[in-house]
């Protein structure tokens, strides 16, 4: 499966009885690009790999390339604390792997295998989690980029005779990055100021406040944004060390005359600047409404004195920024919408478009990257960056199973 992207599974299971299964689920991934594919994320059901594999326990598994080499898995649930007394795998979701195919390196093959002996645990990547302790922050990183948005603790007026931040706001945060190790928990740890000056893993130097930040949505009306307040409730579904999938619930907000519900769904991979999100809104009324995907058109800290050079991609159906600061180093941000139909603005964010139906999810990818993180000097490189990662999201690998 693509690595933030979904993939197109395509399943063949041969024609073999289950008695005569072997002990090795045999997986061949193949795509039609030039380009390379850094950090393919590939899933299989795991009831495909427990029909390879009867009785294969989750920490006596093993996933090799085509050399012999492990590589690092994980294993969902299907849905939270669910239950498997009976060992058959009922209770797993997906195995995830991940994979990075050279330029022109259009297939390879994969084994999964029954052990004798402990998995190893393997180093986290991608991890999601409420921060209580932050005004009910929610945040997520990969190796690659970190993120933050609000929640209703930091929206409730503070109480008589007490001080404390108020922000209303569905705005998506960036944390930007120089280390693969996970950082969110240090950096809270440190206090809410001490991460707004780089000290050699990176910082919070992203302006939100009001805006969508580098992502977030609202109702198009042609000339208002309608949007919503922070985020009411959260779930956790997966959290690493490849994937973390989570949940955001935003309770209903007037746009313009239509109450308007959404919930958010976060697909974070390791390896990519780029997170997947699926929005679901529900309404009624009209069998469509406009969506708007938002990037803050002053997204730096005060006093950077910021360049931002803004490019409408219709190509590749992406809004793109590169913003030049004074002194905290370039940063790239990007929206890319499969479904676009174009774009706009209001007096807070520059923002690309589509049209949903209610209860039908709308997918789009929303990333972030930062020169000091040593993987983009110039905004031609972001802008090149970003459109590999809209033909990659088009083109997604394919998957068939053997055993």
């Amino acid at each position: 499966m693509h690595p933030r992207f979904t993939s197109l599974v395509l399943l063949t299971l041969l024609a073999t009885p289950l008695v005569q299964a072997t002990e090795k689920l045999s997986v061949t991934v193949s795509h039609e690009l030039a380009l390379a594919r850094p950090s393919e994320t590939i899933t299989l059901p795991w009831s495909e790999v427990n029909l390879a594999l009867p009785g294969a326990l989750i920490q006596r598994i093993a996933v090799k390339d085509a050399s012999g080499r492990v590589l690092p898995h994980q294993v969902t649930n299907i849905a939270p604390l669910a239950k498997d007394p009976k060992n058959i795998g009922v209770a797993y979701g997906e195995l995830i792997f991940q994979y990075s195919f050279a330029a022109g390196e259009k297939l390879a093959t994969f084994s999964v295998e029954k052990i004798d002996t402990l998995a190893p645990p393997f180093p986290t990547q991608a991890s999601a989690r409420l921060v209580p302790e932050r005004l009910d922050d929610f945040a997520w990183e990969n190796d690659k980029i970190g993120h933050r948005t609000y929640g209703p603790a930091l929206a409730a007026p503070a109480a008589p005779g007490m001080s404390k931040e108020v922000l209303v706001s569905s705005g998506l945060d960036i944390w930007c990055k120089r280390v693969p190790y996970p950082i969110v928990d240090r950096w809270y740890n440190k206090g809410h100021d001490h991460y707004h000056k780089d000290e050699g893993e990176g910082m919070d130097m992203y302006n939100v406040g009001k805006s969508r930040g580098a992502g977030g949505t609202g109702i198009w009306d042609g000339h208002i944004l309608y949007t919503s307040r922070n985020f009411s409730s959260a779930k956790v579904i997966a959290n690493g060390p490849v994937r973390a999938i989570f949940e955001l619930n935003y309770d209903s907000w007037d746009a313009g005359g239509i109450w308007v519900a959404e919930v958010k769904r976060f697909t974070v991979d390791a390896g990519h600047y780029f997170d997947r999100i699926d929005s679901t809104f529900t309404f009624t009324g009209p069998q469509q409404l406009t969506v708007a995907v938002g990037l803050n058109k002053t997204p730096a800290d005060k006093g950077q004195n910021p360049t931002i050079d803004v490019i409408q991609d219709s190509a590749n159906r992406s809004l793109i920024q590169w913003i030049e600061q004074s002194g905290n180093g370039a940063m790239g941000t990007a929206i890319v919408l499969p479904d676009s139909d174009g774009y706009a603005q209001d007096p807070l964010n520059h923002l690309i478009l589509a049209q949903v139906s209610s209860g039908k999810p709308l997918r789009y990818y929303t990333g972030a990257g930062w020169i000091r993180a040593g993987e983009f000097s110039t905004g031609s490189d972001w802008k090149t960056h970003v459109a590999a990662e809209a033909i990659r999201a088009s083109n997604p690998v394919r998957v068939v199973l053997a055993h």
